[in-house]
């Protein structure tokens, strides 16, 4: 009971804490500290059975019309009619596109087939270029393909494989989120977009999420979680889906936050991998990994290997800065090695399997991002 109380008292803070700068109410600052007070915001909710999220044009469909037609077929319309879509082979779907100001507060969705092949972008205010760009798995936790439960103030993973994302999402005049299915066959996605209309604080700043992946890491490289992050804004959090390659532990690298003009050095440098993500000595206990969440971090998912077909441990981990924020005014590069040990007491670089999103608000416009992986450079073998 006393932990669950904790971690109420926790997202109270959490909306508020990444729009603290504000300093007042306007609809986007709801959380138990001030949910009793009125607003002049509007609630929208856009789904299959809404896909432009308007007042009073819910559950319209008729017979025929909708995906679920045929279940529907003795009931009519306002019956369940349209709950999912399909997106065909190499297909986009916009999921929303709103017009006005206002903040996405909620997003659900389910997908079927391959998440690393379901590709989610998001774009502020009309630009060309998304300001997330990231597969659908990886951007909520489940960059592996397998469901793992992840309970957190920002992501929540539940079952069976119910993809929830809290972050809290500002726009001054349009919003737009599209998937796209680059897999050979075609998927459904049952989803939802919870969101406000309402006035928008000048200095709220807009969503960013990266995706980035190397297989294999080169001998003595460092992994960069993210690069070339130009602008002023703050770093909110970081996955990593990890493959070891090698026995051994696999995290003993310094995670290393370049800001505002550092070359060689970096302003914030840990002093682990474990150490980052909010645990110690390897998540060990009694010669085990052990998996936690909590609402700012977590080793949620240890995929264990078998004796034929999955040879490596894999991993995926969690780190929100949801309370520590790290702030930057020009630029940011976010870094990690990858060390375990060899004989002697020696570090030993790794060529390991890494992939990671970074999430971060900023001022726009942002740097471009690079080209997302080729689709077999994404695939999870």
């Amino acid at each position: 009971m006393k932990k669950f109380l904790f971690f109420i008292f926790l997202s109270v803070l959490f909306v508020s804490n990444v729009f603290s700068q504000s300093g007042s109410y306007n609809g986007i600052q709801n959380n138990l500290s001030n949910l009793y007070l009125l607003s002049n915001a509007k609630s929208r909710s856009i789904s299959p059975e809404n896909f432009t999220g308007e007042k009073g044009k819910g559950g319209m469909a008729k017979v025929g019309e909708g995906s679920a037609s045929h279940a529907a077929r003795d009931l009519g319309q306002g019956w369940k009619l349209n709950p999912f879509i399909e997106i065909g082979k190499g297909e986009t779907f916009t999921l929303a596109e709103i017009e006005g100001e206002g903040s996405i507060e909620h997003i659900w969705m389910t997908p079927t087939g391959n998440w690393r092949y379901s590709i989610l972008r998001i774009y502020w205010d009309g630009e060309q270029e998304p300001s997330v760009e990231c597969p659908v798995g990886d951007f909520f936790g489940m960059g592996w393909g397998v469901y793992s439960p992840l309970q957190s103030l920002a992501v929540c993973v539940n079952p069976g494989s119910a993809f929830n994302c809290y972050w809290p999402m500002p726009f001054h005049k349009k919003c737009k989120i599209t998937m796209e299915n680059i897999d050979e066959k075609k998927m459904s996605l049952y989803y939802q977009v919870d969101y406000c209309l309402t006035e928008v604080p000048s200095n709220a700043s807009y969503f960013h999420a990266r995706f980035n992946r190397t297989n294999p890491l080169k001998y003595k490289d460092i992994y960069t979680i993210i690069d070339q992050i130009k602008g002023k804004g703050h770093y909110v959090g970081t996955y990593l889906a990890w493959q070891a390659k090698n026995n051994g532990w696999w995290g003993e690298g310094e995670i290393k936050f370049y800001m505002d003009g550092d070359q060689t050095f970096p302003t914030i440098c840990g002093t682990g991998l474990e150490d980052y993500f909010c645990g110690s000595y390897n998540f060990d206990r009694n010669g085990h990994y052990t998996e936690f969440c909590s609402p700012y971090s977590g080793l949620h998912q240890v995929i264990l290997p078998d004796e034929a077909y999955h040879p490596s441990l894999r991993f995926g981990l969690y780190r929100w800065h949801l309370a520590d924020p790290i702030r930057f005014e020009k630029d940011l590069k976010v870094t990690i090695q990858a060390l375990g040990w060899r004989s002697e007491g020696r570090y030993l670089p790794l060529q390991d399997d890494i992939a990671s999103v970074a999430f971060w608000y900023q001022t726009e416009p942002h740097h471009p991002f690079p080209a997302l992986p080729s689709k077999d450079e994404l695939e999870v073998n």
